[in-house]
């Protein structure tokens, strides 16, 4: 009875194991499956086309360059390799300004007719209009409808997902905002939270111990958006004025707040391994003559390693994955960061923060899919790296 009871038990686990690691695949394969979509999504808005007049012999625009046209601040298409030609910009709303509502019919039966006669006859035009208003013998030439290419995403130094007529998907300011403030909460909290770990396993008195090592559990257990707050309220105004900034939602204030958030699982995790270190080991050592502190270096250290690692690994992922606090410190801005105090955001935050609003299938959900993707490839790189070193270490 006793064995059936453990075959059952041995099962059991078996399934529980199989079920959660193909449903851990099925949810990375969905993740990319979503994202890779985008790059099938037209440049240009979709059920919208861009036409210019016949004359021009400009036939490739990139996402960027048509939001600088549309913007103004390219004005001349020689500017993009075309004629000495000033542009003119045309939106579908502009057609009231050239065309009487008579001339454009009670049921708009003209308007692709008007659209294709001021194509033809300004020779400067670019005109952004719907897809259905484009008339059969059209007087101009439409652009080829181009798909977001791999080099618009991860070359990209612009995040407008909503800008009219191109949305404007680029990794490079959010992955740059991401690696600053996460490296930043690394290089506060790791040193910081082994040192912390090392003293509560080895030199604290037991009643040290006993008082804080529960309040610094008690830590972990707190909501991010807390931390977010305390962030927002403290950190960010002794920024602020400690270094005189314009503004205290910085990169740094976002290191910091993630430090603080990362330091209880850091130093919980890595001071339980450390006092897994066999007593017999360590009275060997201060037998042959090493003090404490050589001991802690040369015997502790090495044999708990595995689980110091563990730590390190959580630790960076929660900085890196983090959303809600984040987004409250560090100004929330998608520029490409030229300083560690300046407004950033990261890859969760803008996840966070725009999913909800982005139409379910549309190229802005897909590039929120594929964002989350490089976030799981750089966590992946990120463990990897630090079992390497680890493993190296142990060599």
């Amino acid at each position: 009875m006793r064995k059936f009871f453990e075959k059952i038990v041995e099962g059991g686990l078996l399934i529980s194991g199989g079920v959660t690691s193909f449903t851990i695949l099925l949810i990375v394969f969905f993740l990319f499956k979503e994202a890779s979509g985008l790059f099938n999504s037209p440049v240009v808005e979709e059920g919208y086309v861009l036409a210019v007049n016949k004359s021009n012999d400009v036939s490739h625009l990139s996402p960027e360059t048509i939001m600088d046209i549309f913007d103004a601040k390219i004005t001349n298409w020689k500017e993009v390799n075309g004629k000495d030609e000033e542009i003119l910009v045309f939106r579908f709303s502009d057609l009231t300004q050239y065309y009487s509502e008579e001339e454009l019919g009670d049921e708009f039966q003209y308007v692709p007719d008007k659209i294709s006669e001021l194509v033809s006859k300004e020779p400067g035009i670019i005109a952004f209009f719907p897809q259905q208003y484009l008339a059969k013998d059209f007087g101009g030439t439409v652009l080829p409808e181009e798909k977001i290419s791999l080099s618009d995403f991860f070359a990209g130094t612009k995040w407008y997902p909503t800008s009219a007529p191109a949305p404007i998907f680029g990794l490079i300011p959010l992955l740059l905002g991401t690696l600053l403030v996460s490296i930043g909460a690394i290089v506060l909290s790791l040193p910081f939270g082994i040192a912390v770990a090392i003293y509560l396993a080895e030199i604290a008195n037991k009643r040290t111990r006993e008082i804080l090592k529960p309040v610094i559990e008690l830590l972990a257990g707190i909501p991010s958006v807390v931390y977010g707050f305390f962030g927002l309220v403290v950190i960010v105004p002794l920024i602020q004025k400690g270094l005189n900034l314009p503004v205290g939602e910085t990169a740094f204030a976002g290191s910091v707040v993630l430090a603080i958030m990362a330091l209880p699982t850091i130093i919980t995790v890595a001071e339980d391994a450390m006092r897994t270190t066999p007593r017999a080991m360590k009275e060997a050592s201060l037998a042959l003559g090493a003090t404490q502190w050589q001991t802690i270096y040369k015997v502790i250290i090495p044999y708990s390693i595995s689980g110091i690692t563990s730590a390190i690994v959580l630790g960076i992922g929660r900085a890196i994955g983090e959303t809600m606090a984040v987004l409250m410190v560090t100004g929330n801005a998608a520029v490409i960061p030229t300083s560690f105090f300046e407004p950033v955001r990261t890859i969760p935050a803008t996840i966070a923060a725009e999913l909800g609003e982005a139409p379910a299938g549309g190229a802005h959900y897909q590039a929120l899919f594929l964002l989350g993707a490089v976030l799981f490839i750089i966590t992946l790189l990120l463990s990897i790296t630090v079992e390497y070193i680890s493993s190296k270490r142990k060599m």
